[in-house]
């Protein structure tokens, strides 16, 4: 079979494809074989492949990358048949046809999301679905979203705005703002522009809520428009690493401040977030805003694509 393996840290070249055996689930265990139809990937894949995983993601070449799956069972026979999709480690190897993964890590696909949509939500509508959970958005909110235009972003511009809050949806570039449009938010700003803060202001006489995808120096602009008394979520790396608040300034101001530590969850939550990411997809609550997908071959213009900050939306592997 057909797979994507690291033999060293580097750039995106190092995803070099592979012939390797057929993934054996062997006799009296509880593991079963995926066939892939679709691949999850995440910035921070490209972070581990460049050697910047630390102490967090320790990963040590050669490995196989690939964090998760949709696909269906096929094997052992009496599993075979389900549509699945499941979450691996970031050693996984899900970047292949096939993978052996345990029956419990299995969560069904419902009838009418496609394996691509199922592998969109798997990390990042969980974490968009704990985060709302955790800085409790509420109807009349004004919610600010940065890296809005990301495969989590455009799902938080969904949720926040379901919930009855005021959107602002923040990205960069014409292509990335007219994603952002169809989606609904109540104003969409380009941050690009060195005025941006003004615009968000202007718009809104501050925010309740921000949900930082970005990080950098766009995380820690955004903070300075947090009202007295608002939440600020901190979860998101591309722009140079997370935007902490100031914790003596959160306090003075009376703001909630998270960070990605906040959305760190036990297996049986992450299981519960899922099912209720799929469900909301089945039902039309969510959309994911898949901009652009690589056969699994590929694998390294996809992760080029990502680190390049020009992808839109999620980036997904397929598999013929």
């Amino acid at each position: 079979m057909k797979a994507i393996e690291v033999a060293r840290f580097g750039g995106p070249e190092v995803l070099q494809p592979v012939e390797v055996p057929d993934p054996d689930p062997g006799t009296g265990t509880d593991m079963v074989v995926v066939d892939v139809d679709a691949a999850d990937t995440l910035w921070l894949e490209t972070m581990v492949r460049s050697g910047g995983g630390g102490a967090y993601f320790p990963v040590t070449p050669p490995y196989r990358p690939g964090v998760g799956v949709a696909g269906v069972v096929s094997g052992p026979s009496g599993s075979s048949g389900r549509r699945v999709v499941a979450r691996l480690g970031h050693a996984g190897g899900g970047y292949a046809t096939r993978v052996a993964v345990p029956a419990d890590a299995l969560v069904d696909i419902p009838d009418g999301v496609d394996a691509r949509a199922a592998a969109a939500v798997l990390h990042d509508g969980v974490t968009a679905l704990a985060l709302m959970d955790v800085v409790k958005v509420v109807a009349g909110d004004r919610v600010l979203v940065t890296a809005a235009a990301g495969g989590m972003g455009a799902l938080l511009v969904q949720a926040a705005k379901a919930a009855g809050a005021t959107v602002v949806a923040a990205a960069r570039g014409a292509a990335k703002l007219g994603a952002l449009r169809s989606l609904g938010p109540a104003h969409v700003v380009d941050y690009g522009g060195a005025d941006w803060t003004d615009t968000v202001w202007d718009a809104t006489g501050g925010v309740d809520v921000v949900l930082d995808g970005a990080g950098g120096d766009y995380g820690r602009a955004a903070f300075d428009l947090v009202v007295e008394g608002g939440r600020f979520s901190a979860h998101g790396t591309p722009a140079g690493g997370f935007a902490t608040a100031d914790p003596v300034l959160a306090r003075s101001r009376g703001i909630t401040a998270t960070g990605l530590e906040s959305v760190q969850l036990a297996p049986d939550r992450f299981r519960a977030y899922l099912i209720r990411a799929l469900h909301d997809v089945a039902a039309g609550r969510f959309t994911p805003l898949i901009g652009q997908t690589f056969p699994l071959e590929r694998a390294a213009d996809a992760h080029a694509a990502i680190e390049s900050r020009t992808a839109i939306g999620k980036t997904v592997l397929t598999v013929t």
